[in-house]
């Protein structure tokens, strides 16, 4: 008999965002799923608060239930075995606890130990030490003081009962072992996310590959564009010459401009805003380098991974979820640090074999660790013991 899952999560298509792409990627996988693994199948529901707009539920091999009234979730609850929270939200949460339903919440942040769900300490804007779980709350309120006194006790208060009720939850299942370790939840099991199938092709690069690095994420504040453009600066201004592709937009994207001309790197930084998935791989083509250099935020680093699966030598902030998924197929600087990230960057002008070798190594290690299939029978695992551990 299948398993009856119900996915719950805020964001969803035709947003596109990392939880977006995970929740599709486990929902089309749960659907797929026959007999012959030998572990079983599943019958999947998602429901959403995203509007469908333009998207076409109807192509995808499952049910998807927008924005669900109190009533209807009610009776998906009911219905269903499992229940798959993407996050700790906090109604759902609370009806299958109530219900006594197998809940299994996957974290795709830090808003069990973490008022704003980044770890970012605001006021400086750097990696917070762990305030909450330290019992520095005074600094938890400082920490969202941009928001008001009332908006910042708000956040912190709700991290009190979000807490209190995943250790509640038949399953907490998070993404790498370095965030299992910092939420302290009991019950917890570490999957990491899959892959899609179309994620290992092979692109060849033009000549210029050693030389153009890429960046590819939303152009906000915890993704660390900043420290890069700076890391370019000291490459410049030590006679390298190369190329950056910035890729993603933001609401920093103006400023960020504005830097880039500022620090003279008109000529060698190029903003491409968002690119189209049909693009993008002809942009990176010419890439053999990309650099994620986050500050704060990353729980798994998707982009890191879809990139290692390109056979791409991927430079990463060493926090500790972007280090785990890279392992030592990669390149590592400490978060902010724009001379350490330059260095890296020196490394790879001056070693054309070095995003060969590391390419290849990181290609491995994606098709060996981040397989989709994997992932997905993983989650019909935790399910199922769910499911018994419930009855």
């Amino acid at each position: 008999m299948a398993t009856r899952v119900l996915i719950y999560t805020h964001a969803f298509a035709p947003q596109i965002g990392g939880v977006e792409t995970v929740v599709m990627s486990l929902a089309k996988g749960l659907a797929g799923l026959g007999q012959a693994n030998g572990i079983g199948s599943a019958e999947v529901t998602v429901a959403t608060s995203t509007l469908r707009g333009d998207f076409d539920d109807a192509s995808l091999p499952f049910r998807v239930v927008r924005r669900p009234s109190l009533l209807e979730l009610l009776r998906l609850i009911r219905a269903a075995d499992v229940i798959h929270l993407a996050g700790p939200s906090f109604i759902p949460m609370l009806l299958g606890l109530f219900l006594r339903k197998s809940v299994v919440v996957e974290h795709h942040g830090f808003q069990t130990i973490c008022p704003n769900g980044q770890l970012l300490y605001e006021p400086t804007q750097t990696p917070c030490p762990g305030h909450f779980m330290a019992g520095r709350h005074s600094e938890c309120i400082r920490c969202n003081a941009q928001l008001g006194l009332l908006g910042s006790l708000k956040l912190w208060l709700l991290t009190f009962p979000r807490r209190w009720l995943c250790k509640r939850a038949q399953s907490n299942i998070t993404p790498t072992k370095w965030l299992g370790r910092l939420l302290r939840l009991p019950r917890s099991t570490t999957i990491y996310h899959g892959l899609p199938e179309n994620g290992s092709r092979d692109f060849s690069r033009s000549s210029s590959g050693n030389t153009t690095f890429a960046f590819l994420g939303r152009l906000v504040g915890t993704k660390g564009a900043r420290t890069l453009l700076e890391a370019a600066q000291q490459l410049s201004a030590q006679g390298f010459h190369y190329r950056l592709k910035v890729i993603g937009d933001g609401p920093d994207r103006e400023s960020l401009q504005q830097q880039a001309v500022a620090l003279g790197l008109a000529d060698s930084v190029q903003f491409l805003g968002y690119v189209a998935p049909e693009r993008l791989e002809e942009e990176l083509a010419e890439a053999a380098t990309v650099v994620m250099p986050s500050i704060a935020g990353e729980v798994f680093g998707m982009v890191a991974a879809e990139n290692m699966s390109r056979g791409k030598l991927v430079i990463v902030s060493d926090v500790g979820a972007m280090r785990e998924v890279v392992g030592d197929a990669g390149l590592s600087f400490a978060p902010g640090d724009a001379r350490a990230l330059a260095q890296c960057m020196k490394r790879i002008l001056e070693d054309a074999t070095l995003p060969v070798h590391l390419g290849l190594e990181a290609r491995r290690r994606a098709s060996e660790q981040f397989g989709q299939e994997k992932m997905v029978l993983q989650h019909l695992q935790v399910y199922q013991e769910a499911v018994r551990c419930n009855d």
